[in-house]
């Protein structure tokens, strides 16, 4: 008798053994065990402006990098609008799995908290509580351009010809921008409050655009972001009065910054493009994403590329990145107040 039911005991320890066997297998290779092979599908990295913009001109360097060096396939999805508040929505409501970046601006996360909360307004996001810092990319200045034949026919030479130009006809220049809250805009409206002169304001959905009607003539100047004029400046579709940069561009080195052309002590409205993913992270998931775009940021076909377009590549901790916005959004609160900026 105990031999007839020994067969059936053996077969059911197989069975049992395998199940187990199994169950192990499908453990290590369940998503609570994933993390250690991230990324293992695309990353998805929203620019809150259009292609061809400085943002989306930082945005490709990184991501040829990242996928040359780690075969990391990272998917820029340009998303513009209202100064970059749509995209950086996105990524605001985005689960915090390090599968969607924003890259962040000193529009998004550092002048559209002043500038859309004043009298009451508000953003439909927190630039601080709802996003993790990863790192800084990098900074640039800002470029102020003229349209050639606007400039030759009122005889605008300098930053001072212009500040004459317009306190003579108020009113009568066109101040294009990339959006309103953009640095582009609040280096226009700087230079409006701190020489007391009139431009019309006229955002644009991003730089291109922008860029495209002051070509054409259909606008008469711009603060636009260096990357983004610069070939055009080199060709003379677009005329280069000054940076508005505290200190010379290398990219222009001949081209004096508007505190020293017109005598505006002070007067600094640069640009800057960082990573950051919704809040609440994991800090594993930080950890790598910090430290393999530090290490894109740093290598030379990268730097080579920022250093082409006028941008300075940073590069810096989560940690020192969330201070970096804290002081933005401080800086630019008073630089707004001060200015009477406003969306138009």
């Amino acid at each position: 008798m105990i031999e007839m039911y020994s067969h059936p005991i053996r077969k059911i320890a197989k069975i049992s053994a395998a199940l187990i066997g199994s169950a192990f297998f499908l453990t290590l290779s369940s998503p609570s065990y994933s993390q250690g092979a991230y990324p293992n599908k695309p990353i998805r990295l929203v620019v809150p402006f259009p292609a061809g913009g400085a943002t989306d001109n930082v945005a490709r360097p990184l991501q040829n990098e990242l996928l040359t060096t780690n075969k990391w396939n990272v998917i820029i999805d340009n998303k513009p609008g209202a100064g970059g508040n749509i995209g950086a929505e996105i990524v605001a409501k985005s689960a915090p799995d390090g599968y969607t970046w924003l890259m962040a601006s000193v529009g998004t996360h550092g002048i559209n908290l002043p500038l859309y909360t004043q009298g009451g307004g508000k953003l439909p996001f927190d630039p601080i509580k709802d996003f993790t810092p990863i790192t800084l990319v990098a900074e640039l200045p800002n470029v102020l351009v003229l349209n050639p034949e606007f400039a030759a026919k009122n005889n605008i030479n300098s930053v001072n010809d212009l500040i004459a130009y317009a306190r003579k006809n108020p009113g009568k220049v066109n101040m294009a921008s990339s959006g309103n809250g953009t640095s582009i805009h609040m280096a226009g409206e700087l230079f409006k409050s701190m020489t007391k002169t009139y431009m019309v304001h006229l955002p644009y959905k991003g730089s291109p655009p922008a860029v495209t009607d002051l070509m054409a003539g259909n606008v008469d100047i711009m603060f636009d972001n260096l990357p983004s004029s610069i070939n055009h400046i080199r060709s003379g579709r677009l005329k280069a009065l000054a940076v508005t940069s505290a200190k010379r561009s290398p990219a222009f080195p001949d081209l004096p910054t508007i505190a020293e052309a017109a005598n505006l002590p002070g007067y600094e409205a640069t640009s800057w493009f960082g990573i950051v993913g919704p809040a609440n992270m994991p800090a594993d998931i930080l950890n790598k994403d910090s430290t393999e775009l530090m290490a894109a940021i740093n290598s030379a076909s990268v730097k080579e590329k920022y250093l082409a377009m006028g941008a300075q590549p940073v590069g810096n901790t989560p940690a020192q990145f969330a201070n970096f916005i804290k002081a933005e959004i401080a800086k630019w609160t008073k630089v707004v107040k001060e200015s009477g900026a406003k969306v138009d």
